[in-house]
């Protein structure tokens, strides 16, 4: 197995940081626009982009700590990986530890996610710091995969 890691510090409480990643008017600031659902443990919440879309179920949220997800629909990749944020305080920073954990072998694919990973936690620092995200559509554009 292997995993995507990112760590990205954000300027902003672990309170703010949490309810841009367990509500949908958050994650639709900064993932997609098209997102679907609610962010509470045991729930399933759905993110679409233009060449298809992920369901996510919440298997844990410790208020300001900690995010888990395992994605149960999507690319064949994905399905069964998990995806979580950890989140500490540092300074005058928020620090969030994502992992996107299980793949089964570091295709092209899984080097193209990280890539758009690391765009979209840019997108969730902009977010909480200014107030404005680039989610998809908006996002950026690395290649003909979205």
């Amino acid at each position: 197995m292997v995993d995507i890691l990112h760590r990205v510090g954000i300027t902003a409480s672990r309170e703010a940081v949490f309810r841009a990643l367990t509500t949908v008017e958050g994650l639709a600031g900064w993932w997609t626009d098209d997102t679907r659902g609610d962010g509470e443990a045991g729930d399933v919440l759905k993110f679409q982009f233009l060449p298809g879309g992920f369901d996510m179920k919440v298997l844990e949220t410790q208020p300001a700590e900690r995010v888990l997800w395992e994605v149960i629909d999507g690319p064949e990749d994905w399905i069964g990986t998990q995806v979580s944020w950890d989140l500490r305080t540092s300074g005058d920073y928020t620090i969030i530890m994502f992992a996107h954990r299980g793949w089964r072998e570091p295709v092209e694919f899984m080097h193209h996610c990280s890539t758009k990973w690391a765009t979209y936690l840019m997108s969730l620092k902009s977010l909480v710091e200014t107030g404005t995200g680039a989610p998809s559509p908006r996002d950026v554009q690395i290649s003909d995969w979205h």
